[in-house]
């Protein structure tokens, strides 16, 4: 994982059986649920309307032939 100021990069192997929609769904889910209950009051006075936290939209993309490396680099050099 690399964060930027307004994206984050994941490099995350699943299983082929989990859809992509499905595995962003929990990712947002999970992060939203354990970052509201960590920082409350201060996402209080952010999100006043609703405990929202991500967009809606996701941007993903498989790799083909590159190596788990190079694309570990990419990531880190990414933010």
């Amino acid at each position: 994982m690399e964060t930027d100021k307004d994206h984050i990069h994941y490099m995350i192997e699943a299983e082929a059986m989990m859809s992509v929609s499905k595995i962003v769904n929990l990712i947002k889910s999970y992060t939203t649920y354990h970052t509201w209950k960590k920082y409350p009051n201060y996402l209080r006075k952010q999100f006043w309307k609703e405990h929202a936290f991500w967009t809606d939209g996701y941007f993903a993309c498989s790799v083909g032939n590159v190596s788990e490396e190079k694309l570990r680099k990419y990531i880190e050099n990414e933010g």
